[in-house]
């Protein structure tokens, strides 16, 4: 995670990100380490029962957490934008066909349902840019009460390793303040097999091992 303020130093976070589905949907398990060196670990459930767990350290009880929270102190991306809610959310519609980094993709308005709404008043939508050929997104835009964009997410490079294409990095902007973080893969393995309870909240405070390096594709420096 590179973290970019409009002003000031810029700075690095470090990170593993495992990923996988299950019967709610897509489940990611993520483990970030701070300015300090301590890891801090989330486990992100999508699904149309979205939740996430936190665990702070080796033996501390995982505990459910906002979405909103950020994954670490210093940056902008949180785990809403990793876990993308509101792809289920009921309530969407298709405003027009727009360009996005001169490829065409379908933009459509989701709106929360009531009880999600009524735990963040503050926030009318998200707005999201679907690529037309892929279906994919390509960019989204958090809304506030208004209709103003909050906050901006931007898929930057997508990198193809054998058959399948995975996302390289992207950029989340804070509308307001115009800081920016940084999200960039600097090595994946796709086709891996993870030892069962990997996924399971109450496993999350338990140490996993990274893949072998001869299982892992080198994506950018």
């Amino acid at each position: 995670l590179r973290v970019m303020p409009r002003r000031g130093d810029e700075s690095v976070f470090h990170g593993r990100l495992w990923g996988g589905r299950n019967e709610q949907g897509v489940v990611l398990r993520v483990a970030v380490a701070d300015a300090t060196g301590h890891e801090r670990r989330l486990l992100i459930q999508n699904g149309e029962q979205a939740a996430v767990w936190r665990s702070d350290a080796p033996g501390d009880t995982p505990r459910s957490v906002e979405s909103f929270e950020p994954l670490v102190p210093g940056v902008e991306l949180t785990a809403f934008e990793l876990q993308m809610p509101y792809i289920y959310w009921p309530d969407a519609t298709l405003e027009s066909v727009s360009r996005i980094r001169g490829r065409p993709a379908h933009v459509f308005l989701f709106r929360p349902p009531a009880a999600w709404a009524a735990q963040h008043p503050d926030i009318s939508g998200v707005r999201a840019y679907l690529d037309t050929q892929f279906n994919a997104p390509v960019q989204s835009e958090l809304l506030d009460r208004h209709g103003r964009v909050l906050r901006t997410l931007s898929l930057v490079d997508l990198k193809k390793i054998g058959d399948q294409y995975i996302v390289k990095s992207i950029d989340l902007r804070n509308e307001a303040t115009r800081n920016k973080t940084r999200f960039q893969v600097t090595a994946a393995g796709l086709g891996l097999e993870f030892a069962g309870g990997i996924f399971e909240p109450a496993r999350l405070n338990e140490e996993i091992q990274s893949p072998p390096s001869n299982r892992l594709t080198l994506v950018a420096p």
